[in-house]
């Protein structure tokens, strides 16, 4: 039995691989405006479809439906099976609220009443 596999055949299951990525993915990748599906991510990158998504560079922003997961600077690293690779320079976590520049006591009041 033989595994050779004919290109057209290997194109068409890299298409459907992709696709079927695309439909599961809740997951954005925004810069300058657009957003592009991102079809994997895990620690260190994220994967886009290279035919579709143009050439990303320096700071973009993650999204998982409309929210907002990072913020993040990245560099291309290479493309495989109809995947564009980038991977993170930095990356850091989105925050709903600015960060506190003091540490908040367990027992503070939240909120004070003024005198009239």
């Amino acid at each position: 039995m033989s595994t050779y596999v004919s290109k057209e055949i290997s194109e068409g299951l890299a298409a459907a691989r992709i696709s079927g990525l695309k439909k599961m993915s809740r997951l954005r990748v925004e810069q300058d405006g657009m957003l592009y599906t991102v079809l994997r991510l895990w620690r260190d990158g994220f994967a886009v479809e290279a035919e579709t998504t143009p050439p990303l560079r320096g700071l973009v922003d993650i999204y998982e439906g409309s929210n907002l997961l990072y913020q993040c600077l990245i560099v291309a690293s290479g493309g495989e099976g109809g995947e564009m690779v980038y991977e993170f320079k930095r990356h850091t976590l989105a925050m709903d609220r600015a960060p506190l520049d003091f540490a908040r006591s367990p027992d503070a009041p939240a909120g004070l009443i003024g005198k009239e």
